[in-house]
């Protein structure tokens, strides 16, 4: 008899092209451990040209990455603050594109857009920041779940009010200008559902940039159609061959993670008392790191050391008016350290670039 586990929850896999581009501006990562009932997707989608957009979309990704598996060490809590924790991370991703760009003034006016599909059993979160799509394909039909915060929507609007003609409207020179994205100015807008989309059995979730839009929403059906009793990692490159043979000489870079929702039954919570999450808790300052530690000097082996009032008092608990030797706090009756003490004072420090 042959023993097998059981099929994993999520089936994942992504593509990565840069299209016709000369370099690659997105930045993509998903995080889905085996066995595990939860993971997510990061993807940003830089701006600003190279050596800027393609900083600015690693910095969105690091940040909001770093954070989100540290939240992931604790799902349940993640799920009773997933909004809140969701636009925090963006927050502080945003927040550190300008401070990136504060010390290097060349990059100003970089940015990305950020979408992250979080997922915890069959419940889907999500935070989406700019135009890039995801999608739901369910029952045969493909939708875009998020928001686009690009200009495409209100033109497309206009061509239904009888304002625009539709061929104009397709190729007009505004429709891929956002109006939201992170760039270390105020967010203008945020798609961040305060209840998650509840996920059924042969559901696939596409994380994607705009580069995949070069396929109109009917191709991409098509594909998922055709593929979806096939492992994620064929869907995936199917709709990268689809994209290839447009041959667009416009193509824009190209990320997308695919993922097939296997199973979406929940499991019984184990009961527990109820408790704060250090996860929760985590501070919320930038990384620092010290360049040029100063420490106190350390005592010759063979001379007893001696310690400045305030550092001898906070040693040995009592105030001492004069400075003191071992030999000299043992004649006053006070029980002194076993061995020098060495104390490290960070006193200089530079953030990270």
């Amino acid at each position: 008899m042959i023993w097998r586990s059981r099929e994993p929850r999520y089936d994942v896999a992504s593509g990565i092209s840069q299209g016709a581009r000369d370099y690659q501006e997105d930045a993509i990562t998903a995080d889905f451990p085996v066995g595990a009932e939860a993971g997510f997707v990061v993807l940003a989608d830089g701006m600003g040209g190279h050596a800027a957009g393609d900083v600015a979309s690693k910095i969105v990704l690091t940040e909001v990455f770093s954070e989100l598996k540290f939240h992931y060490a604790d799902v349940q809590a993640f799920e009773r603050r997933a909004p809140e924790i969701l636009r925090n991370v963006a927050d502080l991703a945003n927040q550190t594109l300008r401070d990136h760009a504060m010390h290097h003034p060349e990059t100003a006016g970089m940015g990305a857009t950020l979408v992250v599909p979080a997922l915890v059993e069959n419940r889907l979160w999500w935070i989406s920041i700019g135009d890039s799509p995801l999608f739901l394909f369910r029952g045969g039909q493909l939708r875009q779940l998020n928001e686009d915060h690009s200009m495409g929507p209100q033109i497309d609007y206009m061509v239904e009010a009888g304002l625009l003609d539709a061929e104009v409207a397709a190729n007009h020179p505004d429709r891929n200008c956002l109006m939201s994205v992170l760039m270390g100015s105020a967010i203008a807008k945020v798609d961040c559902p305060s209840q998650p989309l509840e996920l059924n059995a042969g559901d696939i979730v596409i994380c994607a940039s705009d580069g995949l839009q070069f396929l109109s929403n009917a191709q991409i059906e098509k594909v998922l159609t055709r593929y979806r009793k096939s492992r994620s990692t064929e869907i995936a490159e199917r709709l990268l061959d689809e994209i290839h043979r447009l041959a667009d000489p416009d193509q824009d870079n190209i990320s997308f993670t695919v993922i097939k929702v296997n199973d979406a039954s929940v499991r019984p919570k184990p009961a527990r008392a109820s408790q704060d999450s250090v996860a929760i808790a985590r501070p919320r300052g930038l990384t620092k790191a010290v360049t040029d530690p100063d420490l106190l000097p350390v005592p010759p082996q063979d001379a007893p050391p001696t310690f400045e009032p305030k550092e001898a008092a906070a040693l040995v608990g009592t105030a001492l008016a004069e400075p003191v030797g071992i030999e000299d706090a043992a004649d006053d009756g006070i029980e002194a350290p076993e061995a020098p003490a060495v104390v490290v004072v960070p006193r200089r420090f530079a953030a990270l670039a």
